[in-house]
């Protein structure tokens, strides 16, 4: 039983950045920023881009644009070369300042404890195979309502054992609007 880990995927991914995430560049010692960590500098960069904190570029809009992006497996760059129209280029803009500040004060929010993760297995494969061999049998319980990095993460860690159970109703899906892919299960 001491061998079990158990917790949600933030909460595993988080342990497993501050254990490994040096191999990719990450200082072990990151803060997480929360919701309104987040809301407070978006804020700071609208002001410093002389934009209105109302309308369609108010901070949880663009909050919300930049996690869809990054629930998409998309970074600030992808969306600054792609964006075609002017709402998208300065929600790109503000996307690559807001991922330059977390940066810069070591920081990751919610969703780049997953995508981290999933950039740490891709690129240090040693670091997989570690946990590999350490979670050899992976359970994932509301699976209908996991993410693309979630995906990728739980495919990563059972390709080598193919030790991989999972819980889920796709008729309970209810997490779209923050990036749930129904297709995972399906």
């Amino acid at each position: 039983g001491r061998d079990v880990q158990a917790g949600t995927f933030h909460s595993l991914c988080a342990r497993v950045l501050r254990r490994d995430g040096e191999a990719i560049g990450i200082d072990r010692r990151f803060v997480v920023y929360d919701t309104e960590d987040q809301q407070s500098l978006m804020k700071q960069l609208l002001r410093e881009e002389d934009l209105p904190l109302t309308g369609e570029f108010r901070p949880s809009a663009v909050l919300g644009a930049i996690s869809r992006a990054k629930n998409e497996m998309l970074d600030a760059t992808f969306l600054a070369e792609n964006a075609v129209n002017h709402r998208e280029r300065t929600i790109a803009k503000l996307a690559v300042r807001y991922e330059q500040r977390l940066k810069k004060v070591g920081a990751l929010d919610f969703d780049d404890l997953l995508l981290k993760a999933v950039v740490l297995f891709d690129e240090a494969p040693q670091v997989l195979a570690r946990y590999q061999d350490r979670w050899r049998y992976l359970h994932v319980d509301e699976y209908q309502d996991t993410n693309r990095p979630q995906y990728l993460w739980i495919r990563a860690l059972a390709a080598k054992h193919r030790n991989l159970a999972v819980v889920g109703d796709d008729d309970q899906s209810i997490y779209r609007w923050r990036g749930a892919d129904i297709r995972n299960i399906l």
